[in-house]
């Protein structure tokens, strides 16, 4: 039973926790000491814990309200069993916090937050634990036993999810949490928007309930904390209610003087965050129209310069991003090796995407495979078909190979097989079918644990000598590293990965140095001119000479791609562009003469186009290739009949009549 379930179900919501508590015969109400070791429990000793004991605590309604925490929190996975035991431990202290302040308390719900944490920072201080010079207790009992209080509140709350103060995922339809994290600590953990003043508080709000359903949980979250950070800041420094309204450039450079100070030597892509997302913030609450947004245009508070430049760590980029191609083969050819046969076809869709393992995780075995009519090919063909959280692409359709689409049609019959509403209530595609993790998709560390078996197994080595550490998301790195190799387009690839701006995708724009060398040995080859500063002359460049100093060399590699030797040049003409002129119709007009003088000149441009049809074959200009062909073909057939006619002139009888 899921909490908005009980809630639809039970009049009394401390009904309903009873009600919840007598699953698995009355287990977890009738004992006040639970067996960790239970089949129906953990079925294990955790961290040398055996047992979660409430037997200290004396009011009993909010004993079965903490019952009802933990054991919920257990049946829908959404605390690690480590987490669970962890806090355990910190019964013995919050027990007797109960006992000594809340004997007589009906309910968590009817504890002031505030004043709840107050007290409890105050008693673990006279028990012996420390407070630092900032008066916090960094332990898990002042930290983690506190989520209880909100966890009880939000569930006697029948408000919708976005009219209280603090908001979580799991309450939210459409929230964007991936399949394969959701029980990760900041999916549980809720957007808390007490943090913000009480004068902005609904602003805020009302803000984030239009991005909430469009960004990841994740963006949500770090973005609120960045919106607290600039909030705090204004506070902190003797600003009052209202100061967003009156905003001014001088003290938006006050902010940005503080962040510059307090984030040195942090990482710039994080820095980044706290000028942009608020911007982004002002900005919206400005368009929008909110009653307190600034008066003067965001624009003019926020430059664009102010905000730094991302940067990544080189060494970090070096030793994280893309698989060696020699560790790569070895891994793509033993791939079918793996212990747990489930997770080949998870990384072959790894391997043929590029997509993040949350996004293959995530597939739906309804409406992951699709065929689209292509009107060039004149046939049908197969496109993956996801959802993206963490950019919020509801359904992003990218082709894949026939072998690959087979593979996967293969895996969507088995989970149409085994999948029952019970086991599979949302369809996954690669689904759990049993045990605790039931009706969630295959875990992403329980792949990664599985490649890195393998690796040990077949002894894949780095160039050091040492088992190669593997990290699953550089398979998206050096998929994309090959998407560039192969010579498609960064917006192509930038659709394809699901990225949300073309910066992310040219950040993956790297080429090995084969390929790196392959590209320039294309190039050194080609006929290179310059341009004299003082004639504007177009000339050659002696690339062996040290002469022109003051000369420009003009490198036309690329736009020479899509070029036609014609006489005493080049035409960049579009190949979509007709053009009579382009070819040299001269030599098949009537008023055209040759003869064996012109033998020289016929064999430069012959050498000439046929250096151009080799340029443009080796960069797959296929279209341009044929043109010089055609002209060279002119050519050779005009000089051919020059060496045997000595003079070519189509007309010459008849003007020598006239």
């Amino acid at each position: 039973m899921k909490i908005q379930e009980i809630k639809n179900s039970a009049q009394n919501k401390y009904e309903a926790i009873i009600e919840y508590l007598e699953q698995d015969d009355g287990y977890w109400l009738a004992n006040d000491k639970w067996d960790l070791t239970e089949k129906f429990f953990f079925g294990r000793v955790i961290r040398k814990a055996r047992y979660i004991n409430f037997l200290n605590i004396n009011n009993k309604h909010l004993k079965n309200e903490l019952k009802f925490y933990f054991i919920y929190n257990f049946k829908e996975n959404l605390l690690k069993d480590s987490y669970i035991t962890c806090l355990a431990s910190t019964l013995k202290n919050f027990s007797n916090f109960l006992n000594k302040y809340y004997w007589k308390c009906k309910s968590f719900n009817a504890i002031d937050g505030d004043n709840f944490k107050f007290k409890f920072k105050n008693y673990l201080v006279s028990v012996g634990f420390k407070m630092s010079d900032k008066g916090i207790i960094s332990s898990m009992e002042m930290n983690g036993i506190l989520y209880i209080l909100d966890f009880i509140k939000d569930f006697y709350d029948d408000r919708e999810e976005t009219k209280k103060d603090i908001w979580y995922a799991k309450n939210i339809k459409g929230a964007k949490i991936p399949a394969s994290g959701a029980s990760h600590g900041n999916y549980n953990s809720g957007l808390d928007f007490n943090r913000i003043s009480k004068y902005y508080k609904e602003t805020v709000k009302k803000y984030f309930k239009t991005i909430i359903t469009k960004k990841s949980w994740i963006h949500c979250k770090n973005s609120l904390d960045k919106i607290v950070y600039f909030f705090d800041y204004f506070y902190s420094n003797g600003y009052d209610d209202g100061f967003i309204e009156n905003l001014n450039r001088n003290d938006i450079e006050k902010y940005l003087y503080y962040v510059g100070n307090d984030r040195k030597d942090k990482n710039k892509t994080e820095t980044t965050k706290y000028i942009a997302w608020v911007r982004t913030f002002l900005e919206y609450i400005q368009i929008a129209q909110y009653d307190k947004a600034p008066e003067k245009e965001v624009t003019f508070l926020i430059f664009q310069d102010d905000i730094p430049k991302r940067e990544l760590n080189p060494d970090v980029i070096k030793r994280a991003k893309f698989i060696p191609e020699p560790i790569l083969k070895q891994l793509d050819n033993n791939i079918m090796d793996l212990d747990r046969p489930q997770f080949i076809p998870i990384y072959i869709l790894l391997r043929e995407t590029g997509w993040r393992g949350t996004d293959i995780l995530n597939l739906r075995y309804h409406n992951c495979l699709e065929q689209i009519w292509n009107s060039k090919e004149e046939s049908y063909n197969y496109y993956l078909c996801g959802e993206i959280t963490k950019t919020g692409i509801a359904q992003l359709k990218i082709p894949i190979r026939d072998k690959v689409a087979e593979m996967v049609q293969k895996s969507i019959n088995k989970a149409k097989e085994l999948s029952t509403d019970d086991n599979n209530p949302y369809n996954y595609l690669f689904n759990t079918y049993e045990g605790k993790l039931k009706g969630k998709p295959l875990a992403k560390a329980n792949l990664l644990y599985t490649i890195k078996r393998l690796i040990e197994q077949k002894d894949i080595r780095n160039v050091n000598g040492e088992l190669y550490h593997f990290r699953l998301h550089s398979l998206r790195h050096t998929r994309a590293k090959e998407y560039i190799e192969q010579g498609m387009g960064i917006s192509i690839i930038q659709q394809i990965l699901g990225h949300q701006s073309l910066q992310m995708t040219v950040h993956y724009a790297t080429v090995t140095e084969n390929v790196l060398y392959e590209k320039w040995k294309n190039t050194e080859d080609l006929e290179l001119f310059k341009v004299d500063t003082e004639t504007n002359n177009l000339e050659k460049v002696d690339l062996n000479s040290d002469t022109g100093e003051n000369l420009i060399r003009y490198e036309y590699v690329k736009k020479n791609l899509d070029a036609v030797r014609v006489p005493f040049g080049v035409c960049f003409k579009a190949s979509k562009l007709p053009c009579k002129q382009q070819m040299n119709h001269c030599l098949t007009c009537a008023s055209f003469c040759t003869t064996t003088e012109n033998i020289p000149e016929y064999e430069e441009e012959i050498e000439h186009v046929k250096k151009q049809i080799d340029i443009s074959e080796r960069c797959g200009r296929e279209l341009w290739a044929e043109k010089n062909k055609t002209y060279l073909k002119l050519l050779k057939d005009t000089l051919t009949r020059i060496k045997e006619q000595k003079i070519v002139h189509k007309n010459g009888k008849s003007r020598e009549e006239v």
